[in-house]
């Protein structure tokens, strides 16, 4: 089969900044390509037009159209002009695109199904931060659900959402995002740090990066030898406007915690599993997630995780036996559940254990490669 991905990021040098969307896109283009399908990104958004290969993917650069006011509709209709050419030379059987913005909104292939994967909207993520939708997106995120040959969601909770959302009742198929447990594994050379937590992921609001200094001041506390290592890129706060979350958080640490912290900004994606290596904990005190792919990465390298509880966190976890699930908000709670995995060797353990076999089992790209096929074939019936 002849699968492209419509994306407006993956992860390359060529191609930009990436985020949770277009590294699940690139965990399952290399599995389709390694059960032996051919698959093809299109990433608009680029500063040129080119398509080269890598790795046996294909990857074509799409530029915007850039006319004032008639961007959006004119870009749009380029893409469908693409997947039309692409379908017609047999060179596409289907294309799936993201729901975040909507942007297969007014793409409308000829015969090439177009089928939407839900990994979190622009409505949804508001939803779950309280704060409001740009009219637009939403416009477009309805339209393009509305007018998609099929329906994925990555989680059971955000198609739930996503309909009561949009006033839909669409059956969507549950195909979790996956990762490759080979790619994470521990590495002899970098032992585990017993007085190490561990948060991977964008400093932003809405994982949760504000409530985290609260629960570390409690740590400190009880524990003043542990330490706190952040890995990833600083972000603006949507809500005050402030161009730094990290330095919002470092105002909510107490004098000790803070002595105790150490940002590392952002770091190669090959690079993060010496980190995670060394971590004696790692934590996700999220508010807002479809399904999120760090969550597995810790977990296929047996680490004790304490993440949040909220809507999707059951779906990766089962609280108590491959991690523990404590509201963010939970200041005291989290802390204590953090406390008990950094001092008990045995719970933490066995947890990393029951997570390893709960990825290899429940989210490994090949298993995720395969419903994907079996979705698509249906979809092309």
């Amino acid at each position: 089969m002849k699968i492209a991905f419509l994306t407006p990021e993956y992860p390359h040098v060529k191609t930009g900044n990436s985020g949770g969307i277009g590294t699940s896109i690139k965990n399952l283009a290399e599995s389709l390509t390694a059960l032996g399908h051919t698959v093809r990104i299109l990433v608009y958004g680029q500063n040129e037009e080119v398509v080269f290969e890598e790795s046996g993917i294909i990857i074509q650069l799409i530029k915007n159209i850039k006319i004032k006011g008639l961007s959006w509709y004119l870009t749009r209709k380029k893409i469908q002009q693409i997947i039309n050419h692409l379908y017609q030379n047999k060179q596409i059987d289907i294309v799936e695109a993201p729901d975040w913005t909507g942007i297969s909104s007014f793409i409308k292939p000829k015969k090439c199904p177009l089928v939407i994967r839900l990994n979190g909207s622009d409505t949804y993520f508001c939803h779950l931060d309280n704060r409001p939708v740009k009219w637009i997106n939403r416009f477009h995120e309805k339209r393009a659900l509305k007018n998609a040959s099929g329906h994925i969601s990555v989680s059971q909770f955000t198609a739930d959402k996503t309909n009561e959302l949009f006033g839909f009742k669409i059956p969507f198929t549950i195909i979790p995002n996956g990762i490759n447990p080979q790619k994470f594994q521990s590495d002899s050379h970098f032992e585990k740090d017993s007085n190490i937590v561990l948060y991977f992921g964008t400093l932003i609001r809405k994982k949760g990066l504000l409530e985290l200094p609260f629960i570390f001041n409690k740590i400190i506390a009880q524990r003043p030898q542990t330490k706190l290592v952040l890995v990833g890129r600083d972000s603006s706060d949507i809500i005050t406007g402030q161009p730094s979350t990290w330095k919002m958080m470092q105002s909510l640490f107490t004098r000790d915690a803070l002595q105790q912290v150490d940002y590392l900004g952002g770091v190669p994606y090959d690079e993060m599993c010496q980190y995670i290596a060394t971590a004696n904990v790692c934590i996700f005190p999220t508010f807002a997630e479809a399904l999120p792919v760090s969550w597995l990465e810790a977990m296929a390298m047996q680490k004790a995780i304490v993440a949040s509880n909220i809507g999707w966190g059951p779906e990766v976890i089962t609280s108590n036996k491959d991690g523990v699930l404590v509201h963010p908000k939970s200041h005291q709670e989290y802390a204590d559940a953090i406390l008990k995995l950094l001092d008990d060797a045995t719970q933490n353990t066995e947890f990393g254990k029951n997570a390893v076999i709960k990825v290899t089992t429940t989210f490994s790209n090949s298993i995720i490669a395969e419903k994907s096929i079996e979705f698509y074939k249906k979809i092309i019936k």
